[in-house]
C-alpha cells in the first residue's frame, strides 16, 4: 500500500456504505461529497464558507494548474493548501479527463498524451511520470494515477485498448508516485459499458495495489441508467476495506443511486457551474431563479436550508440579482447548491447509520418528484 492513509467501514444498510475516511490532514465522513476547485478555487465561494458548508474535502485539477499558474509555481508558494488557504484534504485528478475533454491536437501513444493547450496552444506532454510530479508539487493528499477516459461510444475493441493503456499507465503511476509518508493514490477502474472489462480492470488495479479505487469513464452521455448497470458489476469487485470513488457525477439522483450502489466518494461541478447560471438544487427538485414567476416572491428559495441565500434573501432577489448578470447572485446561488450536496450526503449518513436507507431513498424520491411549483 503507499501512502498513509486510513479507512474505516462503519455500517453498512445493503450496499450503501457509512465510513470515515483518514488523511493526514483530517477525517472524511463518507459517503462524501468533493466540491471542485478546479484552478485552486471552488468557483464563487470563499474557502472558509465551503467549510461552513460541512465539506471536508476538495479537488483541485492536474490539467488545469499545470497550465496556469503551473505546479512549480504553486509548490515554489507553498503546496495548494497554502496558496488557496484550504487547510483540509484535496485530492488532485491526474488531468485525463480534461485531456480528453479540452486540450488540441491529442496524440496517445504508450509513452503519454501530447497535446496543446486549450489556452494558448503552447505544445506540451502529460505522462503517468509527470502527473505523478505535479500532484506532488501541488501536495495533495490523495492523487490519482493517469488514465486515458474512453470517449463513448467506441467499439469494444477501442474499449479494452484503452482499459489495457490504462492499466500500464496505472503501474507506472504507482512506482513514479513512490511510498511518500502522508500522501495517497487511487487507481481507476476504465472499461466503459462492457461487464468484463471493467472487471478485467479492476483485477488489474487490485493486483498492483493501490490506497483506494475510484470508476472513471462514466457521466460522459451514457444516461443514469446505463450507469448504474456499470456499478450494480463493478462496486462489490473491490475491496470493501478501502474508499470507492465515482469520478464526475453528479446530479443528485445519480449521487443517491450511486451511495445505493456502494459508492463512498463524488466530486462534479454541477453545483458550482449550475449556481453560476441560475440553477438551484432544492428538496423538492432544480428551480430555475431565473423564471418570471419569481419576481415577486418573497418566500426563500428553500425554506428549511441554513445557507444565505435562504437565510437572508428572498426569491425575487436572487431572481433579480440573476436576471442583471450580478456577482452576488453567482455566489448566494452557489453557495446554496453546495449547503443542498452536503445535507444530502449528512443525510444519507445518517440513513445508513440508522439502516434506514430505503426511507430516505423514497422521501427523497417524493420530494423531487413533487416538484417546486406549489408553496414550500
Amino acid at each position: 500500500m503507499t501512502g498513509k492513509i486510513g479507512f474505516k467501514l462503519h455500517t453498512t444498510d445493503g450496499s450503501a456504505r457509512r465510513g470515515t475516511l483518514h488523511t493526514a490532514r483530517g477525517t472524511v465522513e463518507t459517503p462524501a461529497f468533493m466540491p471542485v476547485g478546479t484552478a485552486g478555487t471552488v468557483k464563487a465561494m470563499r474557502p472558509q464558507s465551503v467549510r461552513e458548508t460541512g465539506a471536508e474535502i476538495v479537488l483541485g485539477n492536474t490539467y488545469h494548474l499545470m497550465l496556469r499558474p503551473t505546479a512549480e509555481r504553486v509548490a515554489k508558494l507553498g503546496g495548494l493548501h497554502q496558496f488557496m488557504k484550504w487547510d483540509g484534504p484535496i485530492l488532485t485528478d491526474s488531468g485525463g479527463f480534461q485531456v480528453m475533454s479540452l486540450a488540441k491536437l491529442r496524440k496517445i501513444t504508450d509513452h503519454g498524451v501530447s497535446f496543446q493547450s486549450h489556452i494558448d496552444g503552447t505544445a506540451l506532454e502529460l505522462t503517468p511520470e509527470r502527473s505523478m510530479e505535479i500532484q506532488t508539487l501541488l501536495g495533495a493528499d490523495i492523487a490519482m494515477v493517469l488514465d486515458e477516459c474512453t470517449p463513448l461510444p467506441a467499439t469494444k475493441d477501442e474499449v479494452a485498448a484503452s482499459m489495457q493503456l490504462s492499466l500500464r499507465w496505472a503501474e507506472r503511476s504507482k512506482q513514479a508516485f513512490g511510498e511518500p509518508a502522508d500522501r495517497s493514490l487511487f487507481g481507476i477502474v476504465q472499461g466503459g459499458l462492457e461487464p468484463d472489462l471493467r472487471a478485467e480492470s479492476a483485477a488489474g488495479l487490485m493486483n498492483i495495489g493501490f490506497d483506494g479505487y475510484a470508476i472513471g469513464g462514466l457521466s460522459v452521455g451514457e444516461g443514469q441508467e446505463a450507469m448504474f448497470k456499470v456499478l450494480d458489476v463493478t462496486a462489490h469487485l473491490l475491496p470493501a476495506e478501502q474508499p470507492r470513488y465515482l469520478m464526475g457525477v453528479g446530479k443528485p439522483a445519480d449521487i443517491v443511486g450511486a451511495v445505493v450502489r456502494g459508492i463512498d466518494m463524488f466530486d462534479c461541478v454541477l453545483p458550482t457551474r449550475s449556481g453560476r447560471t441560475g440553477q438551484a438544487f432544492t428538496r423538492r427538485g432544480t428551480v430555475n431563479i431565473k423564471n418570471a414567476r419569481h419576481g415577486e416572491d418573497s418566500r426563500p428559495l428553500d425554506d428549511q436550508c441554513r445557507c444565505p441565500a435562504c437565510q437572508d434573501f428572498s426569491r425575487a432577489y436572487l431572481s433579480h440579482l440573476h436576471r442583471a448578470d450580478e456577482i452576488l447572485g453567482a455566489m448566494l446561488l452557489t453557495w446554496h447548491n453546495l449547503q443542498y450536496y452536503q445535507d444530502l450526503m449528512a443525510g444519507l449518513r445518517t440513513a445508513i447509520k440508522g439502516n434506514k436507507l430505503a426511507e430516505f431513498v423514497t422521501e427523497f424520491e417524493d420530494g423531487q418528484a413533487t416538484g417546486d411549483i406549489e408553496p414550500l
